[in-house]
């Protein structure tokens, strides 16, 4: 039978298609044509992964018939696995299945190995799944007598016909279980293999005899300098069977980097403490999540943490002196492949995975690159600009031309901390305010109930959790309802009760306070926003809002395409209100978003797809660094940003939604008459 005349053989969804010699099974052709169809037993009718719907009947649109014997009869493998474990109606498997004429054969969702998974929360990605750890099924040669060679020798050969590794490490802890792993599994074994790359160096993690089914899972971890947070995700699923967060027990020993950086240099030993101290988090932080999903954590297999560099360097054991002083170098900035072990990471499978992805430079780490990763704004045609708010600000700007990225040291005053009655987001927590214009007086929303404070009901809904202090989201809103209600002033001043008309505002020492809700007579706290919390909040806005600026000279532009927000609590901050602030700089409303946790989200990403890895450490090769330690503009920048929104740059597209009232509270005058003046370039 000459190659015209052998059957045609097409594959859906895919569309796939070609001729193959009668006999042919399907998982070769398959194989062959790169369709993706899953198998981790080698094609022995074992693991039934390749299951395949054959179509019987008339395809026009693919142009052929197919007869109900197109493929080769059901064979006594599909059998005893019918009997065994059930196949769907109409199903068979891919290996056992051959060729006999013209057909079209659907590949399930099931059976494909990178299956698409949509996530519908905040940070919803579809994600195509491809760990670097699998489950592979295998039988292995019983040994031969005229054939001498080692249990190992034949699971690898077994390992190699099934993936196609180059090469196997084999960690003695594995290897000493082997033997009796083959013999009671009947020479049917279950490995988890760990692979980096297709076709690369694989690593065998665990064996067990005969089919294994208790599921593998993965945790992706953004190693903040605050929080930490983690998702547990299942390996061959890409589902998040739960997720947790804790504060970061370094903030001990400083809340910002550079305070950490200098307890190490001033306390021999401290780098050891701060080491220890954060990977005891990351074992409580693992234990917590796999308790919430109902898993053991030994069946945890891979780790992907994000992180800061100087969080990258404590979890590694690493001292970060360095980076405390220029040229703030790194000791690596490559991706990293590990043991979890190397990171004492005990509470996981004894021989567990760990990935750190590469950092772009000495202040600008892997949670920025998992950031790229997760947005992308080098796949852009607009200039996009991406901030990662948190106690040290990432910037990322750029479009398929170019990208550039900073970072800035905004503190902790976004995540509450430094504010006079501030608090992490927790229920009781203000997190929305609203400020009449004219009566000056307040209405906000708390975290664990929807009513607003002047609603029905409000009282009782509240009653359980309090009303206990303002939330990072929550003083963003409030500064800046203060500065649109003409109760601060261009500089940021507050005023008094006679130039603002409302007793909310009261003396507190030399300035003014204004008091958002006042629970002291019933033994209740007293919630203000002070004249020290509105320079907490401008010194932090300042920076992100210099460092925006810096990555805009260098790209020279004076305008982005879109702006977006990422961070713990991105999703929760008001475009409108960070740029009545001027935390980002002027941009149609539009055209700011929020993704939520999108470091997270990438660290999700280098889990469940290995491609993804090679790709982000290519990308932060391409990443030009912006130093702002050493650039002489910055500290214009910053001095400019401390007015609301700015001192010399315009929002024409704000002034088109938000009118700003034109007050000063001091005797210089208006604040707002002081400078509008275009930028000028150096």
């Amino acid at each position: 039978m000459t190659a015209a005349q052998d059957p045609l053989v097409i594959f859906t969804p895919s569309g796939k298609r070609g001729r193959f010699p009668v006999g042919t099974p399907v998982l070769t052709a398959a194989r062959q044509l790169g369709v993706d169809l899953d198998s981790v037993c080698g094609g022995r009718g074992i693991c039934s992964k390749c299951q395949v719907t054959p179509g019987v009947g008339s395809f026009p649109k693919h142009g052929v018939d197919v007869a109900e014997d197109a493929l080769s009869a059901w064979n006594a493998v599909e059998q005893r696995y019918e009997e065994k474990r059930g196949l769907k109606a109409g199903r068979r498997l891919g290996c056992q299945a051959k060729v006999q004429g013209d057909v079209v054969i659907d590949v399930p969702a099931e059976s494909q190995v990178h299956r698409q998974v949509v996530r519908k929360e905040a940070t919803a990605r579809d994600i195509v799944l491809d760990p670097a750890i699998r489950r592979v099924i295998v039988e292995v040669a019983e040994p031969d007598m005229h054939e001498p060679s080692g249990d190992v020798e034949r699971l690898q050969d077994a390992l190699r016909l099934a993936t196609g590794a180059a090469s196997f490490d084999t960690p003695l802890a594995v290897l000493t279980k082997l033997q009796t792993a083959l013999r009671k599994g009947d020479w049917t074994v279950t490995v988890a293999l760990h692979q980096a790359q297709p076709g690369g160096q694989a690593r065998i993690l665990d064996i067990w005899p005969g089919v294994h089914e208790t599921p593998f899972y993965g945790l992706a971890i953004d190693l903040g300098s605050t929080t930490i947070a983690a998702h547990l995700c299942g390996l061959e699923d890409g589902v998040v069977r739960a997720s947790g967060g804790l504060m970061n027990p370094q903030i001990r020993f400083g809340e910002d980097l550079m305070s950490r950086v200098s307890y190490a240099m001033m306390n021999p030993g401290g780098d050891r403490e701060m080491t220890q101290a954060v990977r005891a988090a990351l074992n409580d932080l693992a234990m917590e999540v796999a308790t919430e999903a109902g898993v053991s954590t030994t069946d945890i297999l891979d780790v992907v943490i994000v992180c800061n560099p100087v969080m990258h360097h404590l979890a590694l054991g690493i001292d970060p002196v360095e980076l405390g002083q220029a040229p703030f170098a790194l000791a690596t900035s490559q991706a990293l492949n590990l043991a979890a072990s190397d990171l004492d990471l005990s509470a996981l499978h004894p021989h567990a995975r760990t990935y750190l992805l590469p950092c772009i430079a000495g202040h600008v780490g892997a949670d920025a690159a998992a950031v790229a990763l997760s947005e992308a704004p080098q796949q852009a045609d607009a200039l996009t600009l991406v901030i990662d708010v948190g106690t040290n600000a990432e910037i990322l700007l750029g479009n398929k031309a170019r990208v550039l990225a900073c970072s800035s040291p905004t503190g902790p005053a976004f995540e509450g901390a430094q504010i006079s009655s501030g608090q992490r987001a927790a229920p009781g927590a203000i997190e929305r305010i609203e400020i009449d214009p004219v009566t000056k007086e307040p209405r906000f929303r708390v975290i664990g109930s929807e009513l607003w404070s002047d609603e029905d009901g409000f009282d009782t809904a509240t009653a359980v959790t309090g009303i206990t202090g303002i939330c990072g989201s929550g003083i963003i809103e409030a500064v800046a309802e203060m500065r649109a209600a003409g109760l601060l002033d261009g500089s940021g001043l507050i005023g008094s009760a006679e130039q603002t008309g409302t007793a909310r505002c009261v003396p507190e020492g030399r300035t003014h306070a204004y008091v958002i809700h006042d629970a002291s007579a019933e033994g209740g706290p007293r919630i203000t926003v002070t004249q020290g919390d509105i320079r907490a909040i401008q010194l932090a806005k300042s920076a992100l809002y210099a460092g925006a600026r810096l990555l805009m000279d260098e790209m020279d532009v004076d305008k982005v395409d879109r702006v977006v927000l990422a961070g713990a609590f991105g999703a929760h901050i008001s475009p409108k209100h960070a740029m009545i602030l001027g935390m980002i700089p002027d941009a149609l409303l539009s055209q700011v978003d929020s993704a939520g946790n999108a470091a997270g989200t990438g660290a999700r990403i280098a889990l469940l797809n290995r491609a993804a890895r090679a790709e982000i450490e290519t990308v932060v090769g391409q990443i030009t660094k912006v130093e702002t330690a050493i650039e002489p503009r910055f500290q214009e920048h910053f001095v400019n940003a401390n007015a609301l929104p700015h001192a010399t740059d315009p929002f024409p597209e704000l002034a088109k939604v938000v009118t700003l009232p034109d007050v000063s509270f001091n005797t210089g005058g208006s604040a707002e008459k002081s400078g509008r003046r275009r930028r000028r370039r150096a």
